[in-house]
């Protein structure tokens, strides 16, 4: 759902209410209005208030460029800016994001969108991603525009994929995460490139795994060319974000699951005082 889609402020909110999977009353519980007051917004028979869409986005967790589409179906201006990451009223989240990239060195680390698009790469990361070879030209085999894709140049045959060796465990993650994200942002363009990322994967395959032998997280195994590392990662967003930008990033940073990926990245000394633009 985009905010060129002609529809009203009922039909969206009922749309978040239902993809929640909450009742009349759950929300309303939630925003701790009444369920008749709900049901009237709901159905045209109250307008909503400036407050009262604040309210009701932050009981279903409504992402902030998608309560810009609520406050303009109900008649409203905009509340919330998207603000590039160069612009001086950014300078503490760009400091955040090169803080936690240097810092994370010598283990690898992104900064990506909603879009899976890679904003920022600490070099470790940037050694992982050319692993098996010159990036541009490996962006290229995948048919990436810039931004280098982080989605695209895994789940592409020619990607990264063809160096992932427990690829059937790994696909249903990576997919469920991609269909729960695409859904949860509320944009179909958004849900539109996804389907398309997935489709690229082809037929999914999973193997059950020995119940004996899981980890407490499911590792990403590689063998680059001989090379074999062994990879977990942890997503951090902004707790409090007000601008969409902020809202929408998300840092990624890998750890490994064995001594010898973790030796592998430590042999590699890396300045902490740079952090790649990708």
């Amino acid at each position: 759902m985009t905010s060129a889609d002609p529809q009203n402020f009922q039909h969206i909110c009922r749309h978040w209410r239902k993809f929640r999977k909450l009742s009349q009353l759950d929300l309303a519980l939630a925003a701790n209005v009444s369920q008749r007051h709900v049901s009237w917004l709901e159905t045209g028979r109250s307008h909503p208030s400036r407050a009262m869409i604040e309210r009701l986005s932050e009981a279903m967790n409504i992402p902030l460029r998608e309560r810009n589409v609520l406050l303009q179906a109900a008649g409203y201006a905009t509340t919330y800016r998207e603000t590039a990451l160069d612009q001086p009223v950014m300078r503490p989240v760009l400091d955040a994001l090169n803080h936690v990239l240097q810092y994370h060195a010598p283990l690898p680390a992104i900064v990506v969108d909603r879009g899976w698009n890679v904003k920022k790469a600490n070099q470790a990361a940037e050694l992982l991603l050319s692993l098996g070879g010159d990036l541009p030209a490996f962006q290229k085999n995948v048919g990436a525009d810039e931004p280098l894709n982080l989605a695209l140049l895994t789940l592409h045959p020619e990607g990264l994929r063809q160096y992932i060796t427990n690829w059937d465990q790994v696909w249903p993650s990576i997919i469920r995460r991609l269909r729960r994200e695409s859904l949860a942002s509320g944009d179909r363009a958004l849900q539109e490139q996804f389907a398309q990322y997935i489709e690229l994967a082809g037929p999914e395959g999973y193997s059950e795994p020995d119940s004996a032998s899981l980890l407490p997280v499911l590792p990403l195994e590689l063998d680059i060319k001989g090379l074999e590392l062994s990879l977990f990662s942890i997503i951090a967003t902004f707790g409090t974000p007000q601008d969409i930008t902020t809202d929408e990033l998300r840092i990624e940073t890998f750890y490994p699951t064995d001594a010898k990926t973790e030796q592998f990245f430590r042999n590699h000394h890396f300045e902490k005082s740079v952090v790649g633009e990708m």
